[in-house]
């Protein structure tokens, strides 16, 4: 099956918010230091129709920095992002509404002012997906698809759970047709009991729907049930990808390893009755990140190469890559564990 959204070796970089001082200084031909972070550094990824491509990595790593590149909030400083041989930005603009976003927080990203009905509507009146006067029963359709009463279009969304605000959330991006699904931790505000029904319907709709999507979140166990392939993400790099039952089973990079072993875990059998093995060391600074391999001032299998070249990304089985110097004696070592 070919690729339908392409991400062909993209970056991008943060520049230095300036002082009012700085910028006079610059103007007047003073030399102002300047540093920038690259958050996302030469990604390229490709996902296939209907395929759900899971997302993971520590806190600042660039998981929600490369979604909101792909979903063309973020222009990539070098790069591009095609669904189906199309661009999703021309000229630093987003020129497609193929590619939609759920957020982490729906409380935040619906407008308190606005009834959700007229929410939902905006985009695809907007877009001529519907006519105005049609767009009720049009919202309503799509309400009824994510488990709301229809009834409910002219609530505001403080008048909701936040549950029912996250399917909100899902229907207005569903309103707008797209074929591609960025989900930014859409979980991870929610109660324990609403995740798993939020999930559910997420796999239905993608599934109904024939959507493909790129899922991100902290939550490994999440991301092994929903995902068909997996991408672990690293101080803006792809560390590993692969499908999903051969990374959770053997991990090809030391980073993997380390994360899926950082996952406290219940022992009945023992005085503990927690336990999890954290990450040695802390992460590096993305403002000078190290040389070679950006993991290897943490990694256990790090030699020399490691801390002077850096990994090519390079395959180790049909659809799985990985890029480290030392990923088949880590293979080895998975499979004795």
């Amino acid at each position: 099956m070919s690729a339908f959204l392409t991400i062909d070796n993209v970056s991008h970089l943060f520049g230095p918010n300036l002082t009012t001082g700085e910028k006079i200084a610059a103007k007047l031909g003073a030399k102002v230091e300047t540093r920038s972070v690259r958050a996302v550094s030469d990604v390229t990824l490709s996902v296939r129709k209907g395929e759900t491509l899971g997302l993971v990595g520590e806190s600042g790593c660039g998981k929600s920095t490369l979604g909101r590149v792909v979903a063309g909030i973020l222009q990539p400083t070098t790069g591009t992002i095609t669904i189906d041989g199309a661009p999703v930005m021309e000229n630093g603009t987003k020129v497609t509404t193929r590619v939609q976003t759920i957020f982490q927080d729906p409380f935040a990203s619906l407008d308190p002012r606005m009834k959700v009905g007229d929410t939902v509507a905006e985009g695809p009146i907007a877009h001529g997906l519907t006519k105005k006067p049609e767009a009720r029963r049009y919202v309503a359709g799509w309400f009824e698809r994510v488990g709301l009463d229809p009834v409910w279009v002219d609530r505001y969304p403080h008048q909701f759970s936040g549950g029912q605000r996250q399917r909100i959330a899902i229907a207005r991006a569903l309103a707008m047709q797209p074929d591609v699904l960025i989900c930014d931790e859409p979980v991870a505000s929610l109660d324990v009991s609403i995740q798993a029904q939020i999930i559910n319907l997420f796999l239905k709709l993608t599934r109904d729907l024939e959507l493909t999507s790129i899922f991100i979140s902290h939550d490994l166990s999440v991301v092994q049930h929903v995902s068909d392939r997996v991408a672990v993400m690293y101080l803006g790099r792809i560390a590993e990808l692969g499908p999903v039952a051969q990374v959770f089973g053997t991990p090809a990079h030391p980073y993997t390893s380390a994360l899926f072993d950082s996952v406290p875990k219940l022992v009945l059998d023992d005085d503990e009755l927690v336990r999890f093995d954290t990450i040695e060391g802390e992460v590096p600074s993305p403002l000078s990140p190290p040389s070679g391999c950006n993991y290897h001032p943490r990694c256990p299998l790090a030699s020399g190469t490691c801390s002077t070249i850096q990994p090519l990304t390079q395959p180790v089985a049909s659809l799985r890559t990985v890029a480290c110097h030392h990923f088949e004696a880590q293979l080895a070592g998975a499979a004795n564990d």
